[in-house]
C-alpha cells in the first residue's frame, strides 16, 4: 500500500495515491486544458463564441429539451455535440469531441 497521507479540513487524514491528480493544478503535475480555434489562435472562452464559431462550420443549435445540455448537429453528417449548459463544466473530454468532429479547426492545449 503506497501513496500520501493527506490532513483534510475536517481535521480527518485519508491515504491518497495519487495527491497530483486530486488537487488538479499545475504545481502537482497536472494542467487544465483550453480549446483554441486554430485559424484565429483564440482560446474559446464562452460558448458563445464557440457557437458562432461552429455555426461558420454548418453546425446548428438543436433543440431536444433536455435542460442541461447545449447541442448542435450538422445536416452534412450524423454527429452531434452534447455540451453541459454550464460552462464551468466544459473539459477536455468536451473539447476533444470537438477537436474529432472538426479537424484542422480545433486543437486543445495545456495552459
Amino acid at each position: 500500500m503506497s501513496g500520501v497521507w493527506v490532513f483534510r479540513n475536517n481535521g480527518v487524514i485519508q491515504l491518497v495515491d495519487n495527491p497530483a491528480a486530486e488537487q488538479g493544478d499545475a504545481r502537482n503535475g497536472t494542467r487544465r486544458k483550453a480549446l483554441v480555434h486554430l485559424p484565429s489562435g483564440q482560446v474559446i472562452s464562452s460558448y458563445s463564441y464557440l457557437e458562432n464559431i461552429l455555426n461558420g462550420l454548418g453546425w446548428e443549435r438543436y433543440h431536444d429539451g433536455d435542460p442541461d445540455l447545449f447541442q448542435f448537429h450538422k445536416h452534412s453528417s450524423i454527429d452531434l455535440i452534447s455540451l453541459p449548459r454550464d460552462f464551468s463544466k466544459f473539459n477536455s473530454v468536451y473539447m476533444y469531441d470537438i477537436v474529432v468532429k472538426n479537424p484542422n479547426i480545433f486543437h486543445v492545449r495545456d495552459i
